[in-house]
Formats: structure tokens, C-alpha cells, sequence
């Protein structure tokens, strides 16, 4: 074997690499998908349009709330502990239950 031989191998080997990593990828990214699509339609049923309009618009500023927020929601009610769905109010009350306190900060001038 020659050294353009065992380049074009070194070649193939690598684009056979990057296909498989590039099918795996395009697979995670579905599972992703439909997870996202499940939890979606766990959220429909479990709130008010109103509340998910408020988790909406606060996943712009809190990610990270939301998400924490969402994963209590899901497991309350597969564990069957919400009977109804969640009002706006209701919502509101549970975030400021589970938001940290803010702490303020005073400045003084002497």
C-alpha cells in the first residue's frame, strides 16, 4: 500500500465517522422533540391558557424557573395530586412560593 492509499482509507474512515455522528445527532434531536411535544400536551391539559401565557412570557426572563416549575407541575399530576387545572392566580401564588427571595440592597450615605 502506498501513502495515497492509506490516505483515502484515513478518508473514508473519517467521513464514515462523521456520518454516524451526524444520524445520532439528527436522532437526539427528535427524541428531543418529542419529549418537548409530550410535555407541551401534559401542559395544555394541566393549566389555564392564561397561566401558560404567564410561564411563557416569564421563560423569556427565569429559563431555569420555568423548567423547575414545569417538571413539579408534570409530576403532580401523574402522581394524580391535581384534580383541575391550574388557574393564572393559582400559578401565581406557586411561583412566588417557589421563587427565591430577592434581597435588597440598601446603600447608606454618611
Amino acid at each position: 500500500m502506498n501513502s495515497e492509499d492509506e490516505i483515502e482509507l484515513i478518508r473514508q474512515k473519517k467521513l464514515q465517522e462523521l456520518l454516524a455522528k451526524q444520524q445520532n445527532s439528527a436522532i437526539e434531536e427528535e427524541q428531543m422533540k418529542q419529549r418537548d411535544a409530550v410535555k407541551q400536551n401534559l401542559m395544555r391539559q394541566i393549566l389555564t391558557p392564561q397561566a401558560r401565557e404567564r410561564l411563557a412570557n416569564l421563560r423569556i426572563a427565569r429559563p431555569e424557573l420555568v423548567e423547575s416549575v414545569e417538571k413539579q407541575l408534570i409530576m403532580l399530576a401523574q402522581s394524580g395530586r391535581i384534580n383541575q387545572q391550574i388557574d393564572d392566580k393559582t400559578l401565581k401564588d406557586l411561583l412566588r412560593r417557589i421563587a427565591p427571595k430577592k434581597r435588597e440592597i440598601k446603600i447608606e450615605r454618611r
